[in-house]
C-alpha cells in the first residue's frame, strides 16, 4: 500500500491505455486527452517505475520487460476496481439469491411476515427468509452489524438511530370463543371487569398492561388470572377456554373460532413500524424488499 500512496492512480488508466494502443497520440485519443499532457503521464509513470516502460519502435511503441509483465495485471485490477465503484444494477428479484433476515415477534410474523410470504416466494423464489427473535433492546447493533436486515417493532419505543417507516396503526379488541356465553353482545365495564382475563406479558410475569392503565383512569380494575409472553399462545387459550383478552385486531380478523367485540373502554393502539440501518438504505435489493412487505399488508 504504501506504493500506491505514491502514486496517482490515474497514471494507471494512462499506462493501460499505452500498453493497449503502444501510440501516445492514439492513448491520448482514447483517454480523450491531450498529446502533450499523456507524454507527461509516460514520464511520471518512468520516474515511479524506474524504467523506460515504452520505447520507440518501427511500428509505434516497444513495451519493455517490465511492461508486459505489469500488462495483464493492470487489467485485471482496473476491471475490478471498475466494478467495484459501477453504479448499483438494479434489482431483479426473479433472479435473486439473497438470504434475508428478519426481526420479529410471534404478532409480527401473522401480521406482517405471513401475509408477505406467498408473494415473496412467487416474486423471489430463489431467496431465503430467515425470521428471528425480536430481542428489542439489541435491534440497533444488529441491524448496524448486519446481523438482521429488517426489525418490526412499534413507533413507540423504535430505536432512534435506525431508519422507520409506519406499516400500519393497530387497534385493541375483547376477544374470547366463538360461543362465549358473555360476549353475545359488547359488554358494561361492570360485566368486563367480571371477565377472567389473559394477557401477554413480553416480560414474562407482568398483570398489568395498557388496559389497566385506562380502567385505572376510571377508577375500576379487572380480573387478570393469566400472564404469557406470546400472542399466539393467547388466541389458543381464548378459543378454547372461558378466558378473553385484549388483542391486537389484526391478530384475530377472520378468525371463525373467536368472538370479537368492542371493550366498553377506549385503549389506545399503537403503530407498528419496520426498522432498517442507514447501511442498507439505498441498496436496490433491500429497497426492493421493503416495497414489497409494504405493499402486502
Amino acid at each position: 500500500m504504501g506504493n500506491l500512496r505514491r502514486l496517482d492512480l490515474n497514471l494507471l488508466l494512462t499506462l493501460d491505455a499505452l500498453l493497449a494502443e503502444r501510440n501516445v497520440t492514439r492513448a491520448a485519443e482514447r483517454l480523450n486527452f491531450s498529446q502533450p499532457a499523456v507524454s507527461i503521464q509516460l514520464a511520471k509513470l518512468r520516474d515511479f517505475f524506474g524504467d523506460p516502460l515504452l520505447l520507440p519502435g518501427p511500428r509505434g511503441m516497444r513495451p519493455t520487460a517490465r511492461a508486459e509483465t505489469l500488462r495483464e495485471p493492470l487489467r485485471q485490477a482496473l476491471q475490478v476496481l471498475n466494478g467495484a465503484i459501477a453504479p448499483a444494477k438494479p434489482f431483479n428479484p426473479a433472479d435473486a439469491t439473497h438470504t434475508w433476515r428478519l426481526a420479529a415477534t410471534d404478532y409480527a410474523e401473522s401480521t406482517i411476515v405471513l401475509p408477505t410470504l406467498h408473494g415473496l416466494r412467487g416474486a423471489a423464489p430463489a431467496t431465503r427468509l430467515a425470521v428471528v427473535e425480536m430481542m428489542p433492546t439489541r435491534i440497533a447493533r444488529q441491524a448496524e452489524q448486519g446481523e438482521i436486515d429488517l426489525a418490526f417493532h412499534t413507533t413507540e419505543g423504535s430505536p432512534p438511530s435506525l431508519r422507520r417507516r409506519t406499516l400500519f396503526k393497530e387497534r385493541y379488541v375483547l376477544v374470547g370463543r366463538a360461543d362465549h356465553p358473555r360476549l353475545k353482545r359488547r359488554p358494561t365495564l361492570k360485566q368486563f371487569c367480571q371477565l377472567e382475563h389473559v394477557i401477554v406479558s413480553p416480560d414474562g410475569g407482568g398483570f398489568l398492561g395498557v388496559t389497566d392503565e385506562a380502567l385505572t383512569k376510571v377508577g375500576v380494575a379487572r380480573k387478570v388470572v393469566l400472564s404469557v409472553p406470546h400472542f399466539l399462545f393467547v388466541r389458543e387459550v381464548v378459543a378454547n377456554t372461558d378466558l378473553v383478552a385484549m388483542l391486537p385486531a389484526r391478530l384475530v380478523r377472520d378468525n371463525r373460532q373467536l368472538k370479537v367485540v368492542d371493550a366498553p373502554v377506549d385503549i389506545p393502539g399503537y403503530e407498528m413500524s419496520m426498522l432498517w440501518h442507514e447501511r442498507v438504505h439505498r441498496d436496490p435489493a433491500h429497497q426492493w424488499l421493503r416495497e414489497f412487505i409494504a405493499a402486502s399488508i
